[in-house]
């Protein structure tokens, strides 16, 4: 197949938190009317909160794959959706989010094999850094963390308006020591990243990249049960839940059914008494409507969803805090939430 032809594929990666999901959102809106998109979306956890995350659009198509690593666990699951999307949406043009703890080595291996060799084209690589990650030795020496961003053609500084002066100078030192040099860099502000650096963007760089991390290959033999949880809304009354660790982080996912209402102000408030280093997101039916919530080192937001299939709820934190008492609490205080509104 001509260059010409093959439909861009583009590259959003980053660590946990660090704005990945608002970029794209940023850069839908900025979508060239004439251009459908397929966004692809892996998550760390098991119960598909960022496909929730969006607003159903015809010229948008998104494609949720919770329940592992997109790069190595998920590789077979992603090959199949890709080519069902390619199919049956023919979209102009691809973005790829992979978890906040995905290695981009796997996935890249498979965007350049022979089964997508000809049908696409692996555009610039484009990673997120939240400057505040720096301080973080955890995350800092992390080797995904590292690798993700050296990986990268190149780098959206996201938290323009979180992080302090200083947490911002450190990352531009930061971006700065990376070889090669990125080919750009980006201070993603309240107006997000100009679309015109994804639709101007080349072919990715084939520099030598790193090799996998030990941790992601023995994740790639291990079974994923993505598609095994979560396909049908739990029963009125009833919960359902599920935990899987991997990676130094563990994820619980959480899902009621979608006539379940909660108090917003003491939802709110319930996610709040978790640990700061709680990576938290939720689509929650609401006393104030349906209502998606999303938080990032104790910063939360709360906005408008048109979600209404369930209300669910994604805790990611770093081990070794146990999740079996964190989520009990969770849920006690959540059973409280519905009955005040009941």
């Amino acid at each position: 197949m001509a260059a010409a032809s093959r439909v861009p594929v583009h590259i959003v990666t980053g660590f946990l938190g660090s704005g990945k999901t608002t970029l794209i959102h940023s850069l839908i809106e900025q979508k060239p009317v004439d251009e459908k998109w397929a966004i692809l979306v892996n998550e760390f956890g098991q119960i598909g909160i960022d496909q929730a995350m969006f607003d159903t659009r015809d010229d948008v198509v998104v494609k949720g794959l919770p329940g592992g690593c997109l790069c190595c666990q998920l590789a077979f699951v992603l090959q199949a959706a890709l080519v069902n999307l390619l199919a049956r949406s023919k979209p102009d043009r691809v973005i790829i989010e992979p978890s906040g703890l995905g290695h981009p080595a796997g996935l890249l291996d498979l965007l350049r094999g022979e089964a997508f060799r000809d049908v696409v084209a692996v555009q610039d690589i484009i990673a997120t850094l939240d400057p505040r990650r720096l301080d973080e030795a955890r995350v800092r020496e992390h080797d995904t963390f590292q690798d993700q961003l050296h990986m990268a053609d190149a780098i959206a500084i996201t938290m323009g308006d979180q992080a302090s002066t200083a947490q911002h100078q450190r990352a531009q030192q930061f971006v700065g020591a990376l070889w090669p040099t990125p080919k750009w860099v980006h201070t993603v502000d309240q107006g997000g990243l100009p679309v015109a650096l994804l639709l101007g963007s080349g072919k990715a760089r084939q520099h030598d990249q790193p090799e996998m991390p030990e941790a992601h290959r023995a994740l790639a033999a291990a079974p994923s049960l993505e598609g095994a949880f979560f396909d049908f809304p739990p029963p009125p009354g009833e919960p359902e839940q599920h935990t899987a660790s991997a990676l130094g982080y563990t994820s619980t996912g959480l899902r009621w059914h979608p006539t379940e209402r909660f108090d917003l102000d003491h939802l709110a408030h319930c996610v709040g008494e978790l640990p700061a280093t709680a990576r938290v997101k939720g689509v929650f039916h609401t006393t104030d409507g349906w209502k998606r919530l999303n938080r990032a080192d104790g910063a939360l937001s709360v906005t408008s969803s048109a979600w209404r299939q369930d209300s669910r709820l994604e805790v990611i934190t770093p081990d070794p805090i146990e999740h079996e008492p964190l989520i009990a609490s969770l849920h006690a205080q959540l059973a409280r939430s519905r009955a005040g509104v009941r």
